[in-house]
């Protein structure tokens, strides 16, 4: 690779969203490259054991014919795929990696250091010390950029405090102290894989008590079915239906409408299938609801954390479960006035403002996934948004 070649598109990042839009673009004739390692970010800050919360049919990657699918993938190597059988993550990665090498063979397996503006065309910058140029580039970074911290942990480091996106390998916490903060799926599963693994766990969460999904009914057989009880990536009923399917109608609400939705949809919950083992070993003092960190002060090599209520914890190490919060500025893979041109809708402080074909507001620059949830609503926060992004976005490449 040289710094004289030029691309019709890059994409940077090689998960969902980016292998997705990278197929549709190629089938188009556009010649698209991917840079990144296939699905790592799922492979390397996902703790291992965990399970998909959406269903095996809402996490296919999406390529112009569906010939590569979840599905299809588990057919192949013999594996269980049914409505109400949570996918290992494993099984996820490996299925992501296999579609890359049917759908997108243009793949360079390093990370962009670095994006800038240089006339009409864009300068990638990659770790391995080589570069390219693009005509457009697509921006699918994914969750690793956007990680929200409990007030009272800003400012603590790792290995005591980490986000639940920095935790892979939970055997290193065998016999440690960790507390586990928040309500929602990715807290509760966490809590148990490090119990099993091992770790004394407690797990803090401000809500008074924790919510958990119902199991899933069967999936709507006739036309009337699905009238009454419509299915969608989201879950059933319309008001999931509509947020997953109708993202062109959701991108015309107010903005601070489409904030607080996105904000609100499918909050804190935990999945029916994981209650069990969760209240199997969480009694009332493992497992801490109405309770908040109000502080935290190192001591030692170890934490002491000031819960609501004067109680105190001391602990090895406290993994902060507590979601994704997208600001433009976090994406310092642009560069400073690159960076500086992309308009926010609350201005750098808040996620990107995007068009219809998620094109920012820097011609050729387009943002997918959770990036996108802003304006197109909830399904950008998982994988069954990535069909419609990549439909949507391949057409507007150059080619």
């Amino acid at each position: 690779m040289t710094g004289t070649e030029i691309l019709d598109t890059a994409v940077v990042g090689a998960g969902p969203y980016g292998l997705s839009v990278a197929a549709h673009a190629t089938a188009r004739g556009s010649r698209t490259r991917v840079f990144g390692t296939p699905m790592k970010a799922w492979a390397e800050h996902m703790p291992m054991g965990m399970k998909l919360k959406s269903e095996p049919w809402a996490s296919h990657l999406s390529d112009p014919r569906d010939r590569f699918t979840l599905r299809e993938y588990c057919r192949l190597e013999g594996l269980p795929y049914e409505h109400g059988v949570p996918t290992p993550v494993e099984t996820f990665v490996d299925y992501g990696r296999w579609f890359q090498r049917q759908a997108v063979p243009d793949l360079h397996e390093c990370d962009v250091r670095r994006v800038d503006r240089e006339g009409r065309e864009f300068a990638l910058e990659l770790a391995d010390g080589s570069s390219v140029r693009s005509r457009s580039v697509v921006l699918a970074a994914g969750f690793l950029p956007f990680p929200r911290m409990p007030e009272a942990l800003v400012g603590l480091t790792a290995p005591q405090v980490l986000h639940s996106s920095a935790v892979n390998d939970l055997a290193a916490y065998d016999g440690k102290q960790v507390t586990v903060v928040g309500g929602g799926q990715a807290a509760i599963e966490i809590a148990v894989l490090l119990d099993e693994a091992g770790a004394d766990v407690t797990l803090v969460a401000r809500t008074g008590a924790l919510r958990w999904n119902s199991l899933p009914g069967p999936l709507p057989a006739t036309l009337w079915e699905r009238v009454r009880r419509p299915e969608s990536g989201l879950g059933p009923g319309y008001y999931n239906k509509v947020l997953s399917d109708l993202q062109v109608v959701f991108r015309r609400m107010p903005k601070d409408y489409r904030m607080e939705v996105v904000r609100k949809t499918l909050g804190p919950e935990g999945s029916w299938w994981i209650r069990d083992r969760f209240e199997k070993s969480f009694d009332a003092e493992h497992a801490r609801t109405g309770t908040r960190i109000t502080a935290a002060r190192p001591q030692g090599d170890r934490l002491v954390l000031e819960l609501s209520g004067g109680r105190e914890l001391e602990v090895d190490h406290v993994i902060a479960a507590t979601g994704f919060e997208v600001e433009v500025r976090r994406l310092t893979v642009l560069g400073d006035e690159l960076r500086g041109a992309v308009r926010g809708l609350r201005g750098p402080d808040g996620p990107p403002e995007l068009g219809a074909r998620f094109d920012s507001s820097v011609p050729g620059l387009h943002m997918v996934g959770l990036a996108a949830a802003a304006t197109f609503g909830p399904s950008m926060r998982f994988v069954c948004g990535a069909a419609f992004a990549a439909r949507t976005v391949a057409p507007r490449l150059p080619r």
